[in-house]
C-alpha cells in the first residue's frame, strides 16, 4: 500500500494575476530561495524574509539544501566514473559554485551537459554564464510537459540518445503535486533513457520530522506561490521502478556515498537514490 501524500498547495492566484512562480516582485522565487539557502547572493528581500521565517520552523532547511547539493556533486562524479559522459539536469536552478558541467567535465573531459528549467530568472543567469561552452546547452522546458521537454532537448541540445545519459531530477519532483502525475512523468523519462543511462533523484520527505517539515512546506507554498510536497521512502523509490538500484539504494542525501561526517536524517531531510537502466 502506498504511503499517504502530504500536499501543501499554493493559494490560488486571482484571474488577473501573472503566471507563477514569478507573479509579483514582492513574492519569493523558488530558484532564488534555494540559492539563498546555499549561500548565494542572487536574492531579494522577499526571499530573505521567507528564509528567516522558514528557518524558525525548520532550522535544518539550510543544511538540507547543502547536503542535497553535495549529493549532486557525488552522483555526477560517480556516474562520470561509471562511463556516463552526457547529463540532463532537469529543474537545474540558478548556477552555483560547483555546477554539474564543471564536475562532469573534470571527471569525463568533453562531457556534454544540458540544463533544463522554465524559470526566466534561471534561464537568464544560466545562458549568461554558459554562453562560451560548446558542450553545455540551456533549454527552456517544463517537466510537467514531459513530451515537449524531450522534444525541446532533442532539437536544441547536443545529446546523443544512442549513448548513456545521466538524468538528474534533484530537488525538483517535490514541486509536483499528485495532479501533475510525477510518477507517470518519470516513467516516460525512464523509457526514453538509452541502455547504460542513469536516473538520479533527491526528494524532500517529512519522515524524520513530520510536524516541522509540513509547517515549513506550507510556509514555502504561501511565500513562493509554488507547491512543496514531501513524500515517503516508498513513493521516492517508485520513481526508479524498473531500474537497477545503484548502491546504497534509497537513503538520505547525506548517506549516499558520503565522503565525510554523515548528517542525521532530521538534518538531511531528503531521500536520494540512483537507478541504472540496463
Amino acid at each position: 500500500m502506498s504511503e499517504p501524500e502530504i500536499v501543501i498547495a499554493a493559494p490560488p492566484a486571482p484571474p488577473s494575476a501573472p503566471s507563477r512562480p514569478w507573479a509579483t516582485a514582492g513574492e519569493a522565487n523558488p530558484a532564488r530561495f534555494y540559492d539563498l539557502l546555499l549561500g548565494g547572493k542572487d536574492n531579494y528581500a522577499a526571499d530573505r524574509d521567507l528564509a528567516e521565517r522558514l528557518l524558525r520552523v525548520q532550522p535544518h532547511a539550510r543544511t538540507a539544501a547543502r547536503e542535497n547539493r553535495a549529493f549532486v556533486g557525488r552522483v555526477v562524479r560517480a556516474l562520470a566514473e561509471h562511463g556516463v559522459a552526457q547529463f540532463l539536469d532537469i529543474g537545474c536552478g540558478l548556477p552555483a559554485r560547483e555546477n554539474v558541467h564543471q564536475i562532469a567535465q573534470r571527471h569525463a573531459p568533453g562531457a556534454r551537459v544540458v540544463y533544463v528549467d522554465h524559470d526566466p530568472i534561471v534561464l537568464s543567469h544560466a545562458r549568461a554564464l554558459l554562453a562560451d561552452d560548446g558542450n553545455v546547452s540551456v533549454v527552456c522546458a517544463d517537466l510537467r510537459d514531459r513530451d515537449a521537454l524531450l522534444e525541446a532537448v532533442t532539437v536544441a541540445a547536443p545529446l546523443d540518445w544512442t549513448r548513456p545519459v545521466g538524468v538528474l531530477l534533484t530537488s525538483v519532483l517535490h514541486h509536483l503535486t499528485a495532479g501533475d502525475r510525477p510518477h507517470e512523468l518519470t516513467a516516460g523519462l525512464r523509457r526514453a533513457m538509452p541502455p547504460g543511462s542513469a536516473l538520479a533523484v533527491s526528494h524532500l520527505t517529512a519522515d524524520p520530522a513530520p510536524a516541522a517539515v509540513t509547517e515549513a512546506a506550507a510556509l514555502y507554498a504561501a511565500g513562493c506561490g509554488a507547491p512543496l510536497v514531501p513524500r515517503g521512502r516508498a513513493e521516492v523509490a517508485a520513481f526508479l521502478d524498473g531500474l537497477e538500484p545503484m548502491e546504497p539504494g534509497v537513503v538520505f542525501t547525506s548517506e549516499w556515498r558520503p565522503e565525510g561526517p554523515v548528517r542525521p536524517p532530521d538534518q538531511a531531510l531528503m531521500y536520494a537514490a540512483v537507478g541504472l537502466r540496463r
